[in-house]
């Protein structure tokens, strides 16, 4: 080998070593349905003959589409679906279930919801493409933080917990370059409670900025729906009412009912000939519902929604408008809730509403650091993790600040 081989790999290193050294890493937080979800069981009974007992390891639950056909749906249902506890105010797993959350500090969980890399799966996939051309690294440069998402903030206490040592050892890692957060959705007021959670000293230490993509900041009339009807998740196999069986179950759904900060308190969410409902009488609405759960589970929840200081970092509040999103469900005379209502659409981004989507902007003169916004129009709540305008953004911004 010659010596002007040898200096010209000594200068690629240099070059690839100089590359790196500059790059900001980046942490993605999933949202609701964001992470795969992992299950073993070991039941004593089931609720249909074809169901298993009992598995020698762990297999996937969430996502996996071979589990969502009609007859199986049962038994996938009674194995994610969750039990809630009014002595210990939080969520189990049904009996004989074990669940997990895998692949923490990877990035191959929150790119992929499906292990087969279904394109039905796809998540941040197109984003860490994105990254990865940009010159960062998968499990290097680029870290996930998945959760159980069907919790909300006070059971997932040891997450934020993992979160903050992986900020940490990120930022160590590479070059004590501070961490770039990209969350979606419920991801968004996830991360807002982690970052209201610690010092400023250690924010301006550890975070250069939080992105966020259709944040939902004050919650959704679509949670208010599903607790009614269930929601398909847009998918023509799926029937509502058989998902909504382990929606409701979810305390993240009751934490992701409209907030007060942002719907007034006797705005009709729900109008029927007989009652309507709104914030000032959701328990009625519950009672009426006949799931009593969900009430005790929006108290258990609603302080870390209400909790809206300014996150005291950059902020890129991305999200999609001008798409049809549930306003109010309206009953016709002579139903009750045990019918279909009509559903009343306003602005938002199909899944949150856009007063919601918009919560970040409260923070433009209530922190110094800058708060910096772009709505999308006709982009939807899932689109947004793919769309072109997003991913020229962020590449905007790794190009800015690398």
């Amino acid at each position: 080998m010659t010596k002007l081989h040898n200096l010209k790999i000594v200068c690629l290193f240099m070059v690839i070593a100089t590359t790196s050294a500059g790059l900001n890493p980046v942490l993605l937080i999933p949202g609701d349905g964001g992470s795969q979800v992992e299950a073993k069981l070991n039941k004593s009974s089931v609720v249909h003959y074809i169901c298993e007992k009992t598995t020698a390891d762990y297999f996937n639950i969430w996502l996996n589409m071979e589990l969502l056909v009609p007859i199986v749906i049962d038994c996938w249902i009674d194995n994610i679906k969750l039990v809630y506890e009014n002595a210990t105010r939080t969520t189990r797993n049904n009996d004989g279930v074990e669940t997990r959350i895998p692949g923490f500090g990877g990035t191959e969980t929150v790119e992929w919801l499906d292990p087969s890399h279904a394109s039905t799966g796809a998540y941040f996939n197109s984003i860490v493409t994105t990254l990865v051309s940009l010159g960062h690294e998968r499990n290097k440069t680029i870290k996930g933080a998945p959760y159980d998402f069907r919790k909300a903030p006070n059971e997932n206490r040891k997450w934020f917990e993992d979160v903050k040592t992986l900020i940490e050892q990120t930022y160590e890692e590479n070059n004590n370059q501070p961490v770039m957060i990209i969350a979606h959705s419920m991801g968004g007021p996830m991360a807002l409670n982690l970052l209201n959670n610690q010092t400023q000293q250690w924010k301006d230490k550890y975070i250069r900025s939080l992105v966020t993509l259709s944040g939902a900041w004050g919650g959704s009339v679509k949670a208010i729906k599903v607790y009614a009807i269930g929601d398909d998740l847009g998918s023509y196999a799926l029937r509502e009412s058989v998902m909504r069986q382990e929606q409701i179950t979810n305390p993240s759904l009751a934490w992701l009912l409209p907030s007060k900060l942002f719907w007034k308190p006797d705005e009709i969410l729900v109008q029927t000939d007989r009652q309507n409902f709104t914030l000032s009488n959701l328990q009625s609405y519950f009672k009426a519902l006949n799931y009593p759960q969900g009430w005790e589970m929006r108290k258990d929840t609603e302080s870390y929604q209400l909790d809206f200081t300014p996150p005291g970092v950059e902020v890129h509040c991305l999200y999609g408008v001008s798409v049809d999103t549930v306003e109010r469900l309206f009953y016709k005379p002579g139903t009750w809730l045990d019918g279909y209502p009509t559903l009343i659409n306003g602005d938002g981004d199909g899944t949150v509403n856009r007063r919601s989507l918009e919560g970040c902007l409260h923070w433009k003169t209530l922190q110094k650091q800058n708060v910096l916004w772009k709505a999308l129009p006709t982009v939807d709540h899932m689109q947004i993790l793919k769309d072109k305008n997003v991913l020229e953004y962020i590449s905007n911004l790794i190009n800015q600040i690398e």
